[in-house]
């Protein structure tokens, strides 16, 4: 007896330690397994009981992109990371009106280390926009304590490698005084913060989206508020790991209260997919906030005109120097005259400078009548938003300028100016004033917009919400355009703010985008790519030619669908030039044959194709334009020897292929028959048209 009770009490001990073992492998399970399951497209969004998150691509051929569940959104509150939420339930419902789709709102709640939060996940997916999925949260401090809260984050992933080289490629949407490129190959060690806010005294904004992707997949994460927000999208890959780190964060540099029983709203967020590189990722957000609200101005004919700019005659430039090289500009076919910067008595007083003009304002009237007396349009260069810290405008309106919370005012390094605040009735007044100088008094044309300070400024603390001039710069601007067409209907309005990756909310009130100071043609390329993925419509200016590669690199913006520009002098140099721009004979015959061949073909008014090659992985680098039945193709290398695919072909359809720069027939094509044998150095442009 006493042994079958033994018996009983051991199986009994056994049966306990197994149903012990059960239950943690079911919570263990569990972890792994989703409470919600979203489909949007190619994309499936899945959430476990942690609100933990986890995305699987269904694109054909698409190797996974995660391993398991991820802490998606993280929250910091007094230095502890809270990413696992406890789930409790969620509902679900339809999105109605101008931008429909569904939405799930999941709750959930951290009860530890002596704080309660709730989390409240919403998660959208929208009819017009398959494969991308937004997510908005909202904490609420249930505690009985007060904390200080010092982060938020959304959209946190760790993106698998598959062993590509290299590992990945990234778009890199911010902006800082290295003017480095939007577009990077991701190596093991790599950081960026790609903060929207200041990095520099004089740079700051962007695009806030980070685009990174392998040979089989782009991953995109960003946010969808209307105007800029001082958040940032880290992303990095540490040392001796191969996986990507993305993600959208806000920091809050001041110790900010979250108060018991107040709510944080983090910003609606995204997470997109696609094939290829970053474009079809950029123009699915661009599409995505344009129906949201944003709304890009209307195309501008003359945007798309050939310019020639005086700076090569810098600073110092004289009157006749200017007029004198007129003719040569319309000999060569180009359209437009630009003054730049030398004319005026200060930055933020604009008046013609008594030692240039002496007979003042009239003068660069006078100036203005003679370009259009050539046949041509005038342009003048300006820097709004900046004042010298001796200008007129500034001693009548100190309040004016940016102030920091130590109320200094913020300074403008490059220009040796004060920023002055975008939303302030004085500084409107003062900037409609000036174009009104430039364009009615004056007979201007167009306006280029200068400095990288225009992309972005700081808060402002001299306002009752110093965000406030973060956020109002988009509206100042679409206040210069509206008021420069206003004098002239079809004025082209061309913002360059140099050496940065301009700000998205500031494309919307420009009908001119440019490379603005390009450190490479590379960028020439990679930028008017970004451009033609967010605002495919306007017209894309590549800079000044002596800008690129070897001063001359014509085809890198002639092949992207470029406008091409330059700022030759003729018939000599201005002797206190830094350096020598002169159209030599020898030169004015490339420059000629470039125009002509640019007037004749004028591909930069015509559709960019930009998902068929990938910029990064796809050899020899490639851009396409289509214009009418015929394809344009611009292939970049530093040498080339070999076969090339070429992509975009019609079925059914045979193609003959030239060499249209060189006049080289290069034999015919089909999607049965695409590949073509070609032999280059830097570039080749071809023309492949149905037979």
């Amino acid at each position: 007896m006493k042994m079958r009770r033994k018996s009983l009490i051991e199986n009994l001990s056994a049966l306990c330690c197994m149903l012990l073992l059960l239950c943690g492998s079911c919570k263990a399970q569990n972890k792994k397994e989703s409470v919600l399951q979203i489909d949007n497209g190619d994309v499936t969004f899945e959430i476990n009981n942690q609100l933990h998150t986890k995305l699987t691509v269904k694109l054909g051929n698409v190797k996974p992109i995660m391993e398991d569940f991820q802490p998606s959104e993280q929250l910091v509150i007094g230095r502890i990371l809270l990413d696992s939420f406890t789930f409790e339930n969620f509902s679900e419902e339809k999105l109605k009106g101008d931008i429909s789709g569904k939405k799930w709102t999941v709750l959930g709640k951290y009860d530890s280390n002596n704080l309660q939060i709730s989390k409240t996940l919403e998660v959208v997916v929208y009819d017009d926009f398959p494969n991308l999925i937004s997510t908005k949260v909202t904490y609420t401090n249930t505690s009985n304590d007060d904390v200080f809260v010092d982060q938020w984050t959304n959209n946190s992933y760790k993106i698998t490698s598959q062993g590509d080289n290299p590992p990945f490629w990234a778009f890199q949407g911010s902006s800082s005084s290295s003017r480095s490129d939007w577009i990077v190959p991701l190596q093991p060690g790599y950081y960026k913060k790609n903060f929207m806010g200041m990095n520099d005294t004089d740079y700051g904004g962007g695009i806030p989206v980070a685009s990174i992707w392998r040979t089989d997949v782009n991953i995109a994460v960003g946010h969808l508020a209307l105007t800029p927000k001082q958040v940032s999208l880290p992303t990095e890959i540490p040392k001796k790991e191969n996986s990507v780190g993305i993600g959208v964060s806000k920091n809050f540099e001041e110790r900010t209260w979250f108060n018991a029983g107040e709510s944080l709203e983090t910003l609606e967020t995204f997470v997109s997919v696609s094939k290829g590189d970053y474009y079809t990722n950029l123009s699915m957000y661009s599409n995505i906030m344009q129906a949201k609200g944003i709304e890009i101005v209307e195309t501008e004919e003359a945007a798309f005109e050939a310019i020639w700019c005086a700076w090569g005659y810098e600073r110092q430039f004289t009157l006749d120097e200017i007029v004198n090289t007129l003719p040569k500009v319309k000999e060569l076919g180009i359209k437009w005259a630009v003054l730049d910067d030398g004319f005026q008595i200060a930055e933020g007083d604009w008046d013609a400078h008594p030692d240039k003009f002496p007979k003042g304002n009239i003068e660069i009237k006078n100036l203005v009548d003679k370009i259009h007396d050539y046949g041509l349009k005038a342009k003048i260069w300006w820097t709004p938003l900046a004042a010298d810290p001796h200008s007129t405008i500034l001693k009548e309106y100190p309040e004016m300028r940016v102030f920091n919370d130590d109320e200094s005012p913020q300074f403008i390094t490059w220009w040796d100016a004060y920023y002055l605040s975008p939303t302030k009735q004085e500084t409107i007044k003062h900037t409609k004033n000036t174009i009104d100088l430039f364009m009615n008094e004056w007979g201007f044309d167009g306006l280029k917009m200068d400095g990288q300070h225009m992309n972005a400024v700081g808060p402002d603390h001299s306002l009752d919400s110093p965000e406030e001039a973060v956020e109002g710069i988009p509206d100042f601007f679409q206040m210069i355009y509206d008021e420069a067409r206003s004098i002239k209907p079809n004025a082209v309005v061309e913002n360059c703010p140099c050496g940065t990756c301009m700000s998205y909310y500031n494309m919307a009130s420009m009908n001119q985008a440019v490379s603005s100071d390009p450190l490479s043609s590379w960028q020439i390329r990679h930028k008017g790519k970004t451009y033609k993925a967010l605002v495919p419509n306007t017209a894309y200016y590549g800079d000044h030619v002596e800008l690129s590669d070897n001063a001359s690199d014509f085809a890198s913006s002639f092949g992207i669908g470029a406008v091409l520009g330059t700022k030759f002098t003729w018939p000599k140099d201005n002797p206190e030039a830094s350096d020598s721009f002169l159209l030599t004979p020898q030169k004015e015959k490339v420059w000629k044959k470039w125009f002509n061949l640019y007037n004749e073909k004028m591909l930069s008014k015509e559709p960019y194709l930009g998902n068929l090659y990938d910029i990064g992985y796809d050899k020899p680098e490639t851009h396409v334009i289509k214009k009418g039945e015929a394809l344009y193709y611009g292939f970049y290398a530093d040498k080339w020897d070999g076969p090339i695919e070429l992509r975009g072909l019609s079925e059914g359809q045979n193609y003959t292929v030239e060499n249209y720069f060189d006049g080289v027939d290069m034999g015919e094509v089909s999607v049965s028959d695409p590949t073509i044998n070609a032999k280059f150095k830097k570039f080749l442009l071809v023309q492949v048209s149905p037979k």
